[in-house]
């Protein structure tokens, strides 16, 4: 009886440290999903989104002011030659995952 009690406290324990852990591990896998996200956006915007002459530098501009520009770009009412057509491409969670990347990176 005392075996069982134990194997179960055990199981108790291992399954608090796995929840105790989610939180952490969400937060890699959301930033892991964000830069690979975010790398598609280098050929034009260079790595990091710290562009070279010609592209506008993304890296550390606001959160708010990226996501307004994709959603502007995405409903045409913002000029481009090809960023509407990618806007499209990605769904308003996507653009918010860029968007924290860009953000969080030093301009």
């Amino acid at each position: 009886m005392k075996k069982k009690m134990l194997g179960g406290m055990a199981v108790l324990l291992a399954l608090f440290g796995l929840a105790a852990s989610a939180p952490e591990a969400m937060a890699v896998d959301r930033q892991v999903k964000a830069r690979s996200l975010a790398a598609t956006c280098a050929n034009c915007h260079g790595t990091d989104g710290r562009a070279q002459r010609g592209s506008p530098v993304l890296a550390g501009m606001p959160k708010e002011e990226l996501t307004t520009l994709m959603r502007l770009f995405r409903e045409g009412a913002k000029p481009s030659t090809i960023m509407g057509q990618i806007a499209k491409g990605y769904t308003p969670e996507q653009v918010e995952l860029i968007a924290e990347h860009f953000a969080a990176q030093k301009r």
